[in-house]
């Protein structure tokens, strides 16, 4: 063999040699990552698409969503408790708007019985009555369903003194909920003035005998209020005058009673 040729297969086998001797001193792989823990899931019922206040709920309004277990709440309908929530809540009626993939909380709904949605959407203990408006006594129309408002009596008396007709102005009920304008329950296509004859309010049993001999005394007007007096503490509880067919009214802030 030639002298070239041994030459290069020595350096071949060193080379070889100190590959080997370099690969037995690398470090050994990684180990596999942990395996990824498996979130818990339950399945809720939500609303397929929107649901309007006062609408009936259908079955397709209906469906099943996978949730996170931790996050479904004690009031949510899940699929393992109630397997037939869907057909059990058709023909309910909506008390409050749904946001299509809301989940569904039964306190939201009731069942009407045959009864209007009037009846089903009224919370318990209170009662709905209608009251006469115009443009000039509505707020010029701006007043929308579900909107709070002042109801004001205006009216003439004959002052005791010196006998001359006056007219005044009294603050009958304060921050009462609007349930309806004439038919409409809820601001609809963008709708954002409702022109309407009549205005359906949300009052207690004592607040409706206030307001159903105020329309015998005088002319009544909404005064819309604010979206962040909703939950004020002003919404005065009527109590009774201490005369047969009294009605307390607040005059330039003075508690009164002006009766028939």
């Amino acid at each position: 063999m030639k002298p070239a040729r041994i030459i290069v297969l020595v350096i071949a086998l060193l080379a070889g040699g100190i590959a080997a001797f370099l690969a037995g001193r690398s470090e050994p792989p990684p180990p596999p990552p942990p395996p990824v823990a498996q979130l818990e899931t339950t399945n809720v019922l939500i609303a397929a698409s929107d649901i309007p206040l006062g609408n009936k709920v259908a079955a397709p309004d209906l469906r099943w969503q996978t949730w996170p277990a931790a996050a479904a709440g004690s009031n949510f309908i899940r699929k393992s408790d109630r397997p037939d929530a869907i057909n059990q809540l058709a023909g309910s009626i909506a008390r409050a708007p749904f946001s299509a993939g809301e989940p569904v909380r039964e306190a939201k709904l009731v069942k009407a019985n045959g009864s209007g949605y009037m009846a089903a959407i009224l919370p318990s203990g209170m009662r709905a009555i209608s009251v006469e408006i115009s443009p000039e006594t509505g707020a010029g129309g701006f007043i929308l369903p579900n909107d709070h408002v002042d109801v004001i009596l205006t009216h003439r008396e004959r002052m005791a003194s010196s006998g001359v007709e006056v007219s005044t102005s009294d603050t009958i009920l304060s921050n009462v909920r609007v349930l309806a304008i004439d038919q409409a329950v809820e601001e609809k296509n963008g709708q954002r003035v409702v022109v309407g004859k009549t205005a359906t309010l949300e009052l207690s049993s004592r607040q409706a005998e206030t307001l159903a001999l105020s329309r015998q005394l005088g002319t009544l007007s909404l005064a819309l209020r604010s979206l962040v007096d909703f939950n004020a503490k002003d919404k005065p509880e009527p109590e009774d005058s201490g005369r047969k067919g009294g009605v307390n009214v607040v005059r330039f802030g003075v508690s009164t009673t002006t009766t028939k």
